[in-house]
């Protein structure tokens, strides 16, 4: 069911000087809480602005200057003049029946992307996308079919947030944790991805637990290392299968950083941040779920502090997967639990509008029943619809 949303993205509230997306100024979700202090202290303004602009930004999710009531009318100028205020736009809003909401969003530059919204009893979380499409063609997710279009800034990440945290502030509840498990590899859009997460950790930021913001890695081993220095967050690796041979089957980034590489990052990883990894294993029928794949990661594993996330497969169109029964999924988790693995199934939100985890392509409530397209990214297209 699609929802009918009056919130975050409508220019409406925008100053007519910024409501044309413009390429050579900066958004203003690029600038952290010290890059506006920076801003203020360059033209002389006392430091008090700084801080009276930055806490619209990040405590009350303003998106024009003329919502920052305090600030003066000549200042609220120049920052309509200095910044590009545009966000993405909300397309669609698909409701799913366990309470998540999928926002399929146009960015200024006119490319689709996707965000859903997991609504828990306890708490609310946001899965946010990294780039337009992917680049690592993982065989068993919709995103690695549309393939690589571009990285998105710092300003469209954030943005994600910001549009989902005033949709659930409506509500009268609190958006509390980010998981970066959308559209694109995290790692491969490191710089942005970092600044991200560091915006959203930070007191003078979002103000977002590290442990409740989780950056996804489907094993960039370079970036696994250097993340353990440049950022606070908790770490899930997409593992899926503890064997090359397998693992480079349906995940080709494997091909590059075989498993012996990963570990030995993760390892280091782990070293540096004392932090348990978090490793997601999506069940495929006859694929990855047998006993011989259990022992193979029961090995992977040695060393590790970790638990392991168990997805059975969300079917999708164009895929040649299936979900295991019910009993191959108990025997699989009994394995691990039985030689002290922690190992809950998690049965993915949001699968009954191609929300869940693997499925995220682009698609309207028209479309979602349509095998991925490239083609519908791209501005002028409406995403997934047949001609």
């Amino acid at each position: 069911m699609e929802a009918n949303l009056n919130t975050s993205s409508s220019h409406s509230e925008t100053p007519n000087s910024a409501v044309v997306h413009s390429a050579t100024k900066t958004g203003f979700l690029n600038f952290s809480r010290p890059d506006w202090t920076q801003y203020f202290t360059e033209k002389k303004i006392p430091g008090f602005r700084s801080t009276q602009a930055a806490d619209w930004i990040f405590k009350h999710f303003v998106t024009s200057p003329d919502q920052m009531s305090n600030v003066s009318k000549d200042l609220r100028a120049d920052l309509a003049q200095d910044f590009d205020w545009t966000l993405p736009e909300i397309v669609s809003a698909l409701n799913s029946k366990d309470g998540s909401t999928k926002l399929l969003l146009k960015t200024p530059t006119g490319q689709y992307i996707e965000s859903v919204i997991l609504r828990y009893e306890g708490r609310v979380s946001l899965c946010v996308s990294s780039q337009v499409g992917c680049k690592m063609a993982c065989s068993f997710c919709q995103t690695g079919k549309l393939g690589f279009f571009r990285h998105l800034t710092t300003h469209e990440i954030i943005a994600q947030y910001l549009i989902a945290a005033r949709i659930v502030r409506e509500e009268g509840r609190r958006l509390s944790h980010v998981v970066f498990m959308g559209m694109g590899e995290p790692l491969d859009n490191y710089d942005n991805v970092v600044k991200s997460v560091n915006m959203l950790v930070s007191p003078d930021g979002f103000g977002l637990s590290a442990r409740h913001v989780t950056v996804s890695t489907s094993g960039v081993v370079p970036k696994i290392r250097d993340l353990a220095k440049d950022a606070r967050c908790a770490l899930a690796v997409s593992l899926h299968a503890a064997r090359d041979d397998l693992r480079q089957e349906i995940m080709p980034i494997n091909r590059k950083w075989p498993l012996s590489e990963l570990k030995s990052a993760l390892l280091d990883y782990q070293r540096e941040t004392g932090d348990k990894i978090t490793f997601e294993y999506i069940l495929i029928r006859e694929k990855n779920c047998g006993l011989r794949e259990a022992k193979d990661l029961m090995k992977f594993l040695h060393g590790f502090k970790a638990k392991v996330n168990l997805i059975p497969f969300n079917a999708h169109p164009g895929m040649p997967y299936d979900r295991p029964s019910d009993d191959e999924i108990r025997a699989f988790q009994v394995y691990l639990a039985d030689r002290s693995i922690a190992a809950p199934v998690r049965y993915s939100k949001g699968l009954d509008v191609s929300g869940a985890c693997g499925q995220l392509a682009a698609k309207t409530e028209e479309s979602i029943h349509l095998a991925p397209a490239r083609k519908n990214v791209v501005a002028g297209k409406t995403p997934n619809v047949l001609a």
